[in-house]
């Protein structure tokens, strides 16, 4: 008796982990799909094959499903490709190919900010990392600039390789990829290219130095 109780231990530990996950993967679903509070756990379990009795015995409650579904989210996630520095067509096309992986996800998510602020941590890193991803993407024209002048355009850079950028182009407008990736382009070398009229200066020098005195 003694040598069989740790393969039956191991075996219902398995078990128990196998329901977790598929009640993890029934959230996530649901999750991608709708608010939060348009499901509920009676349909999570039906979706995982189990009862909500098994369910919140793995998860003490709603949220803690949501939070801990969002945690492998997260560790899922796809990461931003690395481009060569500088090149604006590639780098955009990398925030994009991420968003069109996660973006719907994302937005969802942001909306959903202000009611649950246990999302903010996460969410607070993902702006975090997008700013580092647009520090490294366009560091050659962000080195062309300074001071109040580098915290303009790094500020114009990162809301044109926003998600809610990328979600007005191609979810709102409905425009081919293709199309959004040349807009977001534009955008980017309009705010970059030397002013031919004044030398060395870039747009947006010449942007700020036109912005009235406080």
């Amino acid at each position: 008796m003694k040598a069989t109780r740790p393969y039956v231990m191991t075996a219902r530990a398995a078990k128990a982990a196998a329901t977790r996950a598929r009640i993890r993967a029934a959230a996530i679903t649901l999750y991608t799909d709708r608010p939060i509070e348009d499901f509920t756990l009676e349909e999570v379990a039906r979706r995982a094959q189990t009862t909500v009795q098994t369910l919140l015995r793995a998860f003490s409650s709603k949220e803690e499903l949501v939070y801990v579904a969002l945690d492998q989210m997260a560790a899922g996630g796809v990461a931003l490709r690395a481009t060569p520095a500088g090149d604006v067509a590639a780098a955009v096309a990398a925030f994009h190919d991420t968003y069109e992986a996660m973006g719907d996800l994302v937005t969802l998510r942001l909306a959903d900010e202000r009611r649950r602020p246990a999302l903010k941590p996460g969410l607070e890193a993902g702006r975090r990392n997008h700013r580092a991803g647009v520090e490294a993407a366009f560091a050659p024209q962000l080195a062309r600039v300074s001071g109040d002048e580098r915290s303009r355009l790094l500020s114009i850079l990162i809301i044109a390789t926003d998600v809610y950028v990328w979600k007005l182009l191609r979810r709102d407008m409905a425009l081919q990829r293709g199309e959004a990736e040349a807009i977001v382009c534009r955008i980017i070398e309009g705010v970059t290219l030397k002013e031919e009229a004044d030398g060395e200066h870039t747009l947006v020098e010449l942007v700020g130095r036109r912005q009235p005195a406080a």
